[in-house]
């Protein structure tokens, strides 16, 4: 050290350094804990994706093997989610088995969940291919059981979380009541889904009368119903969750793309044919009532929710859908493509758990 240079400025100028190499050496997952937001951000083209071999994964759902169904192209399977302000962890199934062991997580909601729970399946299974694993469906149950690991993945089908029952005027849907819920406690994590079957009319929609605030109606707008839904939800969660033990996410809007001028395209465009993300968004495409709604009630909880933020981030994949290639008749612009965009919603999950303190 030069005599010209107080001992204090080097001292000084040398805590900087050791500061800034460990920064540097983070890992990925300790830097989203310091705030990075995974859900803004961009598609890049990466030939290491996709994931997963759907041929490997022998109990994905027909209806999202594309490939299998037919689709021709597999750009679609080429693209990784990149956060703007720092690295979203790339999924390693060991490191979350590790984090999971003897625990159990579950998905609540509708086909979006089934989705979800399908691609973590397939995450995992792939990781651990001669695994003894098990797939039960009971009912609306399904369960994902890894042996080595004494993880359990369930599924519970409850596309509108409040209850939906059978009586003598024929299906009600109550609004106000969630007796369903106590088969929800005792799990590590849980997560919630719920939107898509909210807007079904004619011989889609699932029930014959709605019950709100102890009076039946035939009908009622469906915004409103589905926001009182969710707020008694968020009161089961505040009442029956005991956050010491138990994680709770939602699952946040999963867009539809049946309306191509969300993307600069015309209305009667969807997305059939399309091969790869979309670029930039319309004001069609601005943050859906639905989406608020969510985010205003999570934030009034007292038992804190991870938003699964996923809405922006999936209406860039225009590309990501089944469309035609279900096995199925229609167009599907709703569900996803495995291996495919849940991929990442499930990387992002990833990362949260894996930043979490045990």
């Amino acid at each position: 050290m030069g005599d010209g240079f107080p001992r204090f400025c080097w001292i000084v100028l040398s805590w900087i350094l050791i500061i800034s190499i460990h920064q540097v050496q983070l890992s990925e997952p300790q830097a989203a804990a310091a705030g990075c937001d995974y859900f803004q951000g961009s598609w890049v083209f990466d030939k290491t994706y996709p994931l997963y071999n759907t041929t490997d994964c022998p109990f994905i759902e027909k209806e999202f093997d594309c490939q299998a169904n037919g689709r021709p192209d597999q750009l679609y399977l080429k693209y990784r989610w990149k956060p703007n302000d720092c690295m979203l962890p790339r999924f390693n199934a060991e490191d979350l088995l590790r984090k999971l062991k003897g625990k159990k997580m579950m998905f609540i909601g509708d086909s979006l969940s089934l989705n979800q729970w399908q691609s973590l399946t397939c995450m995992l299974h792939t990781f651990l291919p001669q695994s003894n694993y098990t797939v039960h469906r009971e009912g609306n149950l399904s369960t994902f059981h890894l042996p080595e690991y004494e993880v359990s993945l369930m599924l519970s089908r409850n596309a509108f979380l409040v209850d939906i029952v059978q009586e003598k005027i024929g299906t009600v849907l109550k609004l106000d009541s969630i007796k369903n819920g106590e088969s929800w406690k005792g799990y590590d994590f849980l997560i919630f889904n719920t939107w898509h079957w909210w807007l079904h009319t004619g011989r889609k929609q699932q029930w014959d009368f709605i019950e709100s605030r102890g009076k039946v109606k035939k009908d009622m707008d469906r915004m409103a119903a589905y926001t009182e839904a969710l707020r008694t939800w968020s009161k089961w969660v505040d009442s029956n969750v005991n956050t010491t033990a138990t994680q709770v996410f939602f699952q946040g809007i999963s867009p539809t793309h049946f309306n191509g001028e969300e993307w600069y395209g015309t209305k009667s465009t969807t997305c059939t044919h399309q091969i790869r993300p979309a670029t930039d968004l319309t004001d069609e495409s601005d943050p859906p009532p639905e989406v608020t709604i969510v985010k205003e009630l999570l934030k009034n909880m007292s038992t804190p929710v991870v938003l699964l933020d996923i809405t922006r981030l999936s209406q860039l994949r225009k590309d990501g859908h089944p469309s035609i290639y279900t096995g199925l008749k229609g167009n599907d612009c709703s569900h996803w493509c495995l291996a495919g965009v849940p991929d990442t919603w499930n990387e992002i999950l990833y990362a949260i758990l894996t930043s979490r303190k045990t």
